[in-house]
């Protein structure tokens, strides 16, 4: 695991979270802010994202087992995972290769069965496969408030500092060596058939789940909490965050933290 970055602060059980395609680590800080005193807390920087290196197998199915390799790397036997976006994605497949590893899964606004990519994403992602994305990306470095505005402008309600957000989320991506073309990859990666190929064991993965949602997020609605709800055997309740956004747990963090304690405390 010597390429993966991760953040690390706290003592207790352990809370993993997983961020999704073009963000990192940087996404938790506020949750992990509130948590960091009663919890240990890890957030993984994924390949490629943030300060961990990029790798040669960037799909879906890779990115959960770079999940496993940092638990192994750290000696976590049981974690409480907690994913968003696509790092939800990744967060499902893992606990049904790993549910061993699971003493509980939280889901946010993410990737759900067929709708991967999302709709709204889809344009993105042909920029991605016809190599005009990564030069577009570089071109607008110099501009950090166009470039916060036209890649995160849906999944937050306000951007307070853009240029804390470049240099958090895109910066270290294009930073190394062929970057930009690997995150082109990766985006031409995403795929339904991974998430439909585990729906048979999601529907028996004997963990305890929480779906929470955001109700005001363009690209993953709310009937893909339902489906969660329905698919899970461990998901008893959808909490929704009212007109949430698909990063509602960084700008929102203060209305997130108290339903994964009240989860947490009933396992």
């Amino acid at each position: 695991m010597k390429d993966i970055h991760y953040v690390g602060v706290g003592e207790g059980d352990v809370a993993l979270f997983v961020h999704g395609v073009g963000t990192s680590s940087h996404l938790w800080r506020n949750v992990i802010a509130e948590l960091r005193d009663e919890r240990r807390c890890v957030a993984i920087d994924l390949p490629l994202h943030g300060g961990s290196a990029s790798r040669a197998d960037l799909s879906l199915p890779a990115m959960a087992e770079a999940v496993a390799e940092l638990c192994d790397g750290l000696g976590l036997d049981q974690v409480d995972l907690v994913g968003n976006d696509t790092g939800g994605a990744i967060a499902q497949i893992f606990a049904v290769t790993h549910p061993e590893r699971l003493r509980s899964l939280t889901l946010t606004n993410c990737d759900v069965h067929t709708n991967l990519p999302p709709e709204d994403f889809k344009p993105t992602v042909e920029l991605a496969a016809r190599g005009e994305l990564a030069p577009m990306m570089a071109a607008l470095m110099g501009e950090p408030e166009l470039l916060a505005a036209s890649a995160y402008g849906q999944g937050y309600a306000h951007i307070e500092d853009p240029v804390a957000l470049v240099d958090a989320f895109l910066r270290p991506i294009l930073a190394k060596p062929d970057g930009g073309r690997d995150f082109e990859r990766l985006l031409t990666l995403l795929d339904a058939k991974d998430l439909v190929a585990i729906e048979a064991r999601l529907t028996v993965l004997p963990v305890p789940a929480l779906v929470v949602w955001g109700t005001g997020d363009a690209f993953f609605d709310l009937s893909w909490a339902r489906w969660l709800r329905d698919t899970l055997p461990g998901v008893r309740e959808i909490v929704e965050i009212e007109d949430g956004r698909l990063f509602f747990p960084d700008e929102r963090a203060a209305e997130l933290v108290p339903h994964l304690r009240r989860f947490w405390s009933r396992l």
